[in-house]
């Protein structure tokens, strides 16, 4: 049995040294030292703009400073909470309520203040995403569904490139230190982004250059044995040089939730800017992440974990492993360029591309169903793994910005390619079973033999055209897309398979269309149409390709922009079918890929996001969610509901810092709950998985250019039950309480 396909969960849905985190410190604080200067804090501002053939403000309101995107991953500065535009729902800097499609912006200023320690994190509470049905201490960063679909192999992106990912490893690890905001663009977007799931997609978008010195540090100390520095440097290069730079670090050392488990990791992401004139932009960025980590995933039976075994309970920080034989190791990193120039008042030519790769390599023994329950004795079995992915993508656009009598238009015109090749190996291990109420570990691990060694290359090219006309307040939204798409499969005969040579060919056309109105009191109601096209990247269990999952959405809603406010409400209800579903079935003790029918999801969104002042900053969300397997020709499964999906899921945070002058000028408070309803546990909804209601708490205090902290997740350390696959081994705790210290300085 394969380690990865005896991840139930993750396939269903798809060290730092101490040593090493002082060196990093000290070349952190010497290269800004001579730059130091006394920081004058100044009323915050708000700078609203127009551009030209997409019109509209960029937001009033206290509490926020914008700048205009050129592209989907260019800057679009901002303090608090609030984003007013987003080039990544159209790529054309459009501004949000002025964009027929719901997108949720978690800022660099909302990480900053939750302490947000992963991009999962990061999206708690944003609607329409259920980012952590795996648990908290999830170390493979697998479980992210938006809008009741897994998003974990296919909706990573990186200032607007796809990462592709698979059931085995995946981009959500990256830091969000290193993020200036991260967007979650709901529903298709295969009409401009390619190959993506029907749910939505996940959008990176990297710091960039400063025109102002900035210099940052920041040492932390929690749970878990935790002692994390980072730091983030910026500025130009020289007085009235065109070039500028940033570099930005973490360094970690510590442990995890789970026994045995380690949690380290290495972010290194260097950017150098040059912006000659005006009209001419080129960033050239990079990043290397290297994580040292165990299994942090543990699949326990439902017998212990939702419900007592005999009156007991597996603790939430039980390994099911072995010490000696389990770890979790990634490399991943990336290097890339933006280009942009304007050639004249009309057109702009863009340019993004992107080289990203993986390393991976890993060890494990899961659980496997219970032997004797009564005695708590619980089979084990697994694998030793090893994962390579290398990806290049690059986008070229033309953007074309006039007027046709009465109606002016935005033409956006792109040819992108992508290249991927993954190369997966699996090994087999047996070892002997395991008491989950008192452990002994130590058993003898044999290798059975050579599960696959599966090599995929997937070659895809797109080619695109969108037109944003604009009529006075209304505005509509054309775009169209044509992808062809081919993967390789090569698979030498194994121990347990044989040999499989095969090649598959696909193409598509998808579309969207959408349709805004922009009132003068702030209102914009919206309806949209949009289409996927995914070619996965997972193979059969007997070696055969995979036709392309495809996707529709039908989605209505409605905005508000409160004027004079900096804030942002959004209502949305959608209807999303997804065909030729791919999902994992248990054989034996292990999960293998079938491709199904389809499965529909219905739903409403509702989020508002405030920074009503500089000191005040709302985020509340509600998700109703309705999933189906409405066809299911082979397993029998038409109406049910798909596991691990929570019908309602609820959030709010608010936080508060007092600028008075008084004695208490600077001290901070923040309180959030979050609320993930009850979830089915198993294909046949035979049993459920309860709700849980997590409190989060921020104190803080800020003193000319040091702010101290202390972020407590789950604050009153609820223990329950993230989600369940099935009873026999496919259940993960959520995530414990967590207690996080902080020392910011910045100069």
């Amino acid at each position: 049995m394969s380690v990865r396909s005896a991840l139930p969960l993750a396939c269903l849905l798809h060290t730092a040294s101490r040593p090493a985190l002082a060196a990093m410190l000290l070349l952190a604080a010497g290269g800004g030292a001579s730059s130091a200067q006394e920081v004058i804090q100044l009323e915050t501002v708000t700078v609203s703009g127009e551009t030209e053939g997409t019109g509209g403000e960029a937001g009033e309101g206290s509490g926020t400073v914008t700048t205009q995107d050129t592209g989907p991953g260019e800057p679009n500065q901002q303090q608090g909470f609030v984003a007013q535009r987003s080039a990544g729902a159209t790529k054309s800097n459009t501004p949000l309520i002025e964009t027929p499609q719901s997108v949720s912006v978690v800022t660099a200023d909302q990480i900053e203040r939750q302490e947000s320690r992963s991009i999962r994190a990061a999206t708690r509470y944003s609607a329409g995403v259920t980012p952590e049905f795996t648990g908290g201490s999830d170390t493979r960063f697998g479980g992210f569904a938006i809008r009741g679909f897994d998003a974990t192999a296919n909706s990573a992106f990186f200032d607007g490139l796809r990462l592709p990912s698979s059931t085995v490893i995946n981009f959500f690890g990256l830091d969000p230190y290193g993020a200036e905001r991260i967007e979650i663009l709901k529903g298709p977007s295969s009409v401009l982004y390619g190959q993506s799931g029907p749910g939505g997609l996940v959008n990176y978008v990297s710091k960039k250059p400063t025109d102002e010195t900035l210099r940052e540090i920041q040492l932390l100390g929690g749970s878990f044995g935790l002692l994390e520095g980072r730091f983030d440097v910026s500025g130009p290069v020289s007085d009235g040089s065109p070039f500028a730079y940033r570099l930005t670090g973490v360094a970690r050392d510590s442990g995890n939730q789970v026994d045995h488990v380690d949690d380290d990791r290495l972010f290194i992401a260097p950017v150098l800017s040059w912006n000659p004139d005006p009209e001419t932009s080129l960033t050239i960025s990079g990043n290397y992440q290297r994580d040292r980590a165990g299994w942090g995933l543990q699949f326990n039976p439902a017998s212990g974990t939702v419900y007592p075994n005999n009156g007991r309970r597996i603790p939430v920080d039980r390994f099911l492993g072995e010490p000696d034989f389990d770890y979790y190791d990634t490399d991943l990193g990336s290097v890339g360029w933006q280009f942009s120039h304007q050639l004249n008042e009309t057109f702009t030519l863009r340019q993004n591309a992107r080289y990203a790769g993986i390393r991976h390599d890993e060890a494990s023994l899961n659980g496997g169903g219970y032997l004797d329950e009564d005695a708590g004795l619980l089979n084990r079995s697994g694998g030793t793994g090893a994962a390579d992915l290398d990806t290049f993508a690059i986008d070229n656009q033309l953007q074309a910005e006039f007027e046709t009598g009465v109606l002016g238009h935005t033409l956006l015109g792109g040819l992108d390619y992508r290249y991927t090749r993954f190369d997966d190996r699996i090994d087999l291990y047996a070892a002997g079973p395991i008491d989950v109420f008192n452990p002994v570990y130590g058993s003898p691990v044999t290798r059975l033999g050579a599960y696959y060694d599966n090599t995929v290359r997937q070659r895809q090219t797109g080619l695109y055209l969108q037109d944003q006309v604009k009529f006075d307040r209304l505005s509509l939204l054309l775009s169209g897309r044509y992808d062809w798409a081919t993967t390789e499969l090569e698979r030498p005969t194994s121990d347990f398979l044989s040999a499989v040579d095969d090649t598959a060919d696909a193409e598509a056309f998808t579309g969207r269309v959408g349709l805004i109105y922009n009132f003068d009191n702030g209102l914009a109601p919206y309806v949209t149409y949009s289409e996927s096209f995914l070619p996965p990247l997972d193979v059969g269990a007997s070696g055969n390709l995979f036709e392309p999952e495809t996707g529709r959405q039908y989605e209505a809603g409605i905005k508000y922009e409160p004027p004079g406010w900096n804030a942002m409400l959004t209502a949305a209800v959608f209807d999303i079918v997804r065909d030729d579903v791919i999902r994992f079935d248990a054989v034996g003790a292990t999960f293998q890929p079938r491709q199904t029918g389809q499965i529909t999801s219905r739903g409403l969104e509702l989020e508002a996001v405030a920074s009503l002042t500089d000191s005040l900053d709302l985020r509340l969300a509600y998700t109703y969610l309705d999933p189906e397997i409405t066809e299911d020709p082979d397993g029998g499964l038409e109406g049910l509901v798909p596991t691990t999906v929570p019908k309602h899921t609820a959030s709010a945070w608010a936080d508060y810092t007092i600028r008075n002058g008084s004695m208490f000028d600077g001290l901070g408070f923040g309180a959030g709950v979050r609320y993930v309803g009850s979830s089915f546990g198993d294909d046949g909804n035979t049993f459920k998985v309860p709700s849980a209601t997590v409190v989060d708490a921020l104190i803080s205090y800020e003193r000319e250019n040091i702010e101290l902290s202390v972020n407590a997740t789950n604050l009153f350390d609820k223990e329950y039950v993230a989600s369940c696959g099935n009873r026999d081994f496919f259940c993960f705790n959520g995530e414990g309480r967590r207690v996080v210290g902080k020392a910011s300085i910045r100069w």
